[in-house]
């Protein structure tokens, strides 16, 4: 079994070698990292999509957009989710967009757990039939096995951002508020001179 330290070192190397930056690099080995310990196939996706644009320049979105697409090209996945961090306030403020054709879309799923961090909000990603949920970097859900899938290319990938509501309702909370009233201690005289602080004299 390899280690975090040689997924992230060697996702990073060959990052780096496709032609990204060093900064872009590092996220993305750590980005293989996460998906490889939480079940995705990390390694077999960036493989994959690392030889398919080799001798080529990826392209991601210049800003983000309610629609983002580029004719006749695939939206870079990797560029694309450097690109919805670094524009994380309109992403909130937009609360749902939509990219078309993206080449191996399951490597945008780190970037987007690490966008529901940053705006303090649930956030979902629809990947054509595949849907995750994301709770603030700290939850992730998937409606289908995805454990050993390769996703080539998605035609829409839908990214929402969800209020932080109440799960429960005002009849539940006040039910569950009578019970934690179960420990409160009516004060009578035997406290007054038992309980800590007792017997204190106010020296100010």
């Amino acid at each position: 079994m390899r280690s975090s330290s040689e997924i992230i070192t060697v996702s990073k190397r060959a990052t780096k070698a496709a032609g990204y930056s060093w900064g872009v690099a590092e996220e993305v080995g750590k980005n293989i990292d996460i998906l490889e310990l939480i079940g995705i196939a990390g390694i077999e996706n960036l493989k994959s999509y690392l030889r398919d644009i080799q001798k080529k320049t990826p392209i991601g979105p210049h800003a983000i957009e309610l629609q983002n697409k580029i004719d006749n090209e695939c939206l870079c996945p990797i560029l694309t989710g450097v690109c919805l961090i670094d524009d994380f306030k309109k992403v909130e403020l937009l609360k749902e967009i939509n990219f078309f054709n993206v080449s191996y879309p399951l490597l945008m799923i780190p970037f987007i757990s690490r966008l529901s961090f940053l705006i303090g909000k649930r956030v979902s990603i629809n990947i054509d039939e595949h849907v995750f949920r994301f709770n603030l970097d700290k939850y992730m859900f998937s409606d289908s096995d995805v454990n050993s899938l390769v996703i080539k290319k998605a035609k829409n990938i839908k990214v929402s951002t969800f209020e932080n509501d109440d799960s429960f309702t005002q009849e539940v909370w006040d039910e569950l508020y009578a019970l934690s009233t179960d420990t409160f201690v009516e004060e009578n005289e035997k406290l007054k001179t038992t309980a800590a602080g007792a017997g204190l004299e106010d020296n100010d």
